[in-house]
């Protein structure tokens, strides 16, 4: 796909880019480039090709799905304004 003058600056136009005239030839046949770039992968047959996200088949490490407090409340606590009981108090914000 060969873009124009016209194109560009239309598509330019649309990304809010000002591009000056004699810019616009030298960034059409770069677009025009990765457009053919494009149309050729686009030719490549990925039927029955798992998605991937790596090339190496790794798999991150896991850890043991526990449910705790964390064991620093005090410290936590030591942030709040006014803790009451083990709990940060906040004012009444309804009536």
């Amino acid at each position: 796909m060969s873009l124009t003058r016209d194109q560009v600056r239309a598509i330019a136009f649309l990304a809010r880019i000002r591009v000056r005239d004699d810019e616009l030839d030298p960034l059409a046949k770069d677009i025009s480039g990765i457009l053919h770039w494009v149309e050729q992968l686009n030719e490549v047959k990925t039927e029955g090709v798992e998605p991937m996200t790596s090339v190496a088949a790794l798999t991150l490490p896991m850890r043991a799905d526990v449910v705790n407090d964390g064991g620093i409340r005090d410290a936590v606590l030591r942030n709040a304004p006014e803790p009451m009981d083990g709990f940060y108090t906040v004012p009444k914000v309804m009536e």
